[in-house]
């Protein structure tokens, strides 16, 4: 009983650390923000103008950037990672190829985010330049979509991993009932394994998207880096832009002045509760699908 009592209070104090340190985040970053929160306001969120040089600061082209990018990669990668969770957890459990599977996807989470950036810079853009041609678009190479491109390969093993675990943990009687009944292969996994396991499977999509969303050297890499908020849908998709995590990383060592920093720092302010925003929304969809 004394050891348990000490592991309790071991692991509340590190639940505490865990909140102080969140919390002081949050102050950091508020605080460091004031000097801009003083002077555009609510301002800053809606200007769509980023000019350092004249001190004009407006973050709606990289929160755009940054949502366009992280949604375009989620939507792309879940059919991997679906597909690769329902084929290693139902389909091909154990043996040689499953293990080569699952390696594969560990490696995929394993590997630095600038070798992905590198690679698709020389491999992916010319590609994705071809692409943009064909469509009448302009052919820049570089852009959201290529970006998004790369995301979508970094998130696939966060999703894949979380629903293979899920899927091998269903109950094997559930199973055996519907395969008793008639039910085929496929109609087991519609019917009883991603009924059972979609709470946890739209986990896996919430935690493959916070990734997205903070992701900086690859999308940095990728992106095309310019300010300009593009108008039409297709020209935001495959044109150039900006997420806040890219424009942070490029232009940080040269804010030379405290407004231009203070910008910068409160575009990791909204990034945090852009973040937080999309994390209770998805909680309170798992809270639905759970409880109906």
């Amino acid at each position: 009983m004394k050891w348990e009592a000490v592991f309790k209070r071991i692991l509340i104090a590190m639940s505490i650390i865990l909140l102080i340190l969140v919390v002081g985040f949050l102050v950091t970053l508020i605080v460091q923000s004031m000097p801009t929160i003083k002077a555009l306001g609510t301002g800053y969120l809606w200007g769509k103008v980023w000019d350092p040089v004249n001190n004009v600061y407006g973050a709606y082209p990289f929160l755009v950037g940054t949502l366009l990018t992280s949604f375009t990669a989620l939507i792309i990668s879940v059919p991997f990672s679906y597909a690769i969770a329902i084929y290693l957890g139902e389909y091909n459990t154990k043996g040689w190829l499953s293990n080569l599977l699952k390696n594969t996807v560990e490696l995929i989470a394993a590997v630095p985010s600038i070798i992905y950036g590198f690679w698709a810079l020389f491999v992916l853009v010319p590609i994705v330049r071809t692409w943009e041609t064909k469509i009448g678009v302009a052919p820049y190479g570089v852009g959201v979509f290529s970006a998004s491109l790369v995301l979508a390969v970094m998130i696939i093993p966060y999703a894949a991993a979380l629903g293979t675990s899920l899927i091998r943990m269903v109950p094997s009687p559930l199973k055996e009932g519907a395969y008793a009944l008639g039910a085929t292969r496929w109609e087991v996994i519609r019917s009883v394994v991603l009924p059972y396991t979609k709470s946890g499977l739209f986990a896996g999509i919430l935690l493959s998207l916070g990734r997205a969303l903070g992701e900086t050297m690859a999308v940095t890499v990728l992106i095309g880096n310019t300010s300009a908020l593009q108008h039409k849908f297709l020209d935001a998709l495959f044109g150039p832009g900006n997420t806040m995590a890219s424009v942070i990383a490029n232009e940080f060592q040269e804010a030379d002045h405290t407004l231009y920093l203070s910008a910068l720092i409160e575009l990791g302010l909204v990034l945090f509760f852009v973040t937080v925003i999309i994390n209770l929304i998805g909680k309170r969809i798992i809270t639905k699908y759970t409880n109906h």
